[in-house]
Formats: C-alpha cells, sequence, structure tokens
C-alpha cells in the first residue's frame, strides 16, 4: 500500500519560515519524481516545485529564490523549505510522487492527503 505522509504545516507570519516533509511507503523512492503542489482556496492545484529521480529541481515563478526542494532516498523524504512566506503562500500543500513506465506501460501517481500552510499578514 502506497503511502505518502505531509507533516510540518501550521501557522506563521509573514516572512517566516516552515519546513514541510513528505514520508513515502510503499514504492521504491529512488526512482519517483517527487513534487510539491499546492491549492487555495476557490483556486486550482498548482505546482510549487518538483525533483526528478535523477536530481533535477522545477520551481513555479511565484516561489523561486524562497522555497527549495530536496530529497533524501535513504529517508524515503522530500522536503520543502519555505522561507520568507507571504500571504499568498497559503493553501493545503500535497505531496506527489510520480513515475512513467517505458515502453508506454502508463505511469503511478500517488498524492498525500496534504498540510495546511497558513501565513498572517
Amino acid at each position: 500500500q502506497v503511502q505518502l505522509v505531509e507533516s510540518g504545516g501550521g501557522l506563521v507570519q509573514a516572512g517566516g519560515s516552515l519546513r514541510l516533509s513528505c514520508a513515502a511507503s510503499g514504492i521504491t523512492f529512488s526512482i519517483y519524481d517527487m513534487g510539491w503542489y499546492r491549492q487555495a482556496p476557490g483556486k486550482q492545484r498548482e505546482l510549487v516545485a518538483t525533483i526528478s529521480a535523477g536530481g533535477t529541481i522545477n520551481y513555479a515563478g511565484s516561489v523561486k529564490g524562497r522555497f527549495a526542494i530536496s530529497r533524501d532516498n535513504t529517508a524515503n523524504t522530500v522536503y520543502l523549505q519555505m522561507n520568507s512566506l507571504k500571504s499568498e503562500d497559503t493553501a493545503v500543500y500535497y505531496c506527489n510522487a510520480y513515475y512513467r513506465y517505458q515502453l508506454g506501460y502508463g505511469n503511478d501517481n500517488y498524492w498525500g492527503q496534504g498540510t495546511q500552510v497558513t501565513v498572517s499578514s
């Protein structure tokens, strides 16, 4: 059974920092591309940051320079360090694990349950 368990969310003042963690189980973590997404009330889920199995990193423009994604394959965990938080960062943050099989055999796409991040101004 695949599980992605996020932690580290909470309430923080604008300008503050939080570190989110996502612990994965039930998958071969090292071969999965991992990502963080967020969804604010009334808005669509959006990409925040991704880190591929090979370590390639991608950020949304709105968080570049403030957030940092990393992974620890020995701990089966992906992290999101969030600095200089703004009120517009308020959202539920979701962890994602993605793997594309070769030869067109589809893909695996798993989501965590989400963790709330609230930034007060």
